[in-house]
C-alpha cells in the first residue's frame, strides 16, 4: 500500500469473509492502517491464522445465519460500536438456470444479500452513537453484464445496488455513509482454481481497457478510501475497480 490515511489509525473495522480472497487483502490492508480490526468468517483455520498474522480479533460465523451474525456484530463492537463495517462475504456459485429449485434459490440469496442487510442493521445503531461511519457493500459487474450460468449471484448482487442506496438514505441523517466497491475480473485463487483458464484470461484483458489482470489489492485500497474520512462526501454510489471491462 502507498497511500496513508491517518482518520483509519484505531478505528474498529469489521471484514465479513474476510479469511481468504479479497476479503483477507481487506482485511490486511485496513490491519495496515493501524486499525483495530474484526474478521468474521466460516473458515476457521484460515481466519484465525489472519489473525494471527494482522493482530485482528477473528469471529467464526456463519453469516446465513442471522441470530449467530447479529451476536458476532455485537462482540465484534464492544460495546462501543463500529466506524467502518465491509459487508464483502459471498460466493459466486455457478448454476444452470433450468435446474434451480427453490432451496438453492434462496441459499444464494443468503450467501450474497441477506447478511448485506442484516450486519448493516446490526451495526447502524453503534455508528450512531459514535457520530457516522462508513459500511461498504460488496458488488459485481456480473449483473451489469448480464453474466449468464449464475443467475442467482448476480440478481443478488443487481439487488446490492438498491440496498446501498435505501440504506444510503436511512443512515445518512446519522452521519453513516453507505456506499458499494464493486469489483470486475479479479484474480483469486478461488477463480483460478475453479474457472479460470489461458482462454479466459485473454478474453477478459481483450474486453478492458486497461490491459492488467486485477488483483485483490486493487480492491482493497478503494476500500481503505471508502472507510476513510477522504470519502467523507460520498454516499448511496457505486464505485467500479474494473479495468473498464463493463465499457464493452
Amino acid at each position: 500500500m502507498t497511500a496513508r490515511y491517518p482518520s483509519l489509525d484505531g478505528r474498529s473495522v469489521l471484514v465479513t469473509g474476510g479469511a481468504s480472497g479479497i476479503g483477507a487483502s481487506i482485511a490486511r490492508a485496513f490491519a495496515g492502517q493501524g486499525a483495530r480490526l474484526t474478521i468474521l468468517d466460516i473458515a476457521a483455520e484460515e481466519g484465525a491464522a489472519l489473525a494471527n498474522e494482522t493482530g485482528a480479533r477473528f469471529i467464526d460465523c456463519d453469516l446465513t445465519d442471522i441470530d449467530a451474525l447479529r451476536a458476532a456484530v455485537a462482540e465484534a463492537e464492544g460495546g462501543d460500536g463500529l466506524d467502518v463495517l465491509v459487508n464483502n462475504a459471498g460466493r459466486d456459485d455457478r448454476q444452470q438456470m433450468e435446474k434451480v429449485e427453490p432451496e438453492d434459490w434462496r441459499r444464494m440469496l443468503a450467501l450474497n444479500l441477506d447478511h448485506h442487510f442484516f450486519a448493516t442493521q446490526a451495526a447502524a445503531p453503534g455508528m450512531a452513537r459514535r457520530g457516522g461511519g462508513s459500511v461498504i457493500m460488496l458488488g459485481s459487474i456480473s449483473w451489469m453484464r448480464g453474466r449468464p450460468g449464475m443467475v442467482g449471484y448476480t440478481t443478488a448482487k443487481a439487488a446490492i445496488n438498491g440496498l446501498t442506496k435505501t440504506m444510503a438514505r436511512e443512515l445518512g441523517a446519522d452521519g453513516i455513509r453507505v456506499n458499494c466497491l464493486v469489483p470486475g475480473a479479479i484474480l483469486t485463487e478461488r477463480q483460478q482454481t475453479l474457472w479460470l483458464s489461458p482462454e479466459k484470461e485473454r478474453e477478459f484483458l481483450d474486453l478492458q481497457a486497461l490491459k492488467l489482470r486485477l488483483k485483490p489489492d486493487h480492491i482493497a485500497r478503494m476500500a481503505l478510501f471508502l472507510g476513510s474520512d477522504e470519502s467523507a462526501g460520498c454516499t448511496g454510489a457505486n464505485f467500479v475497480c474494473d479495468a473498464g471491462l463493463t465499457q464493452n
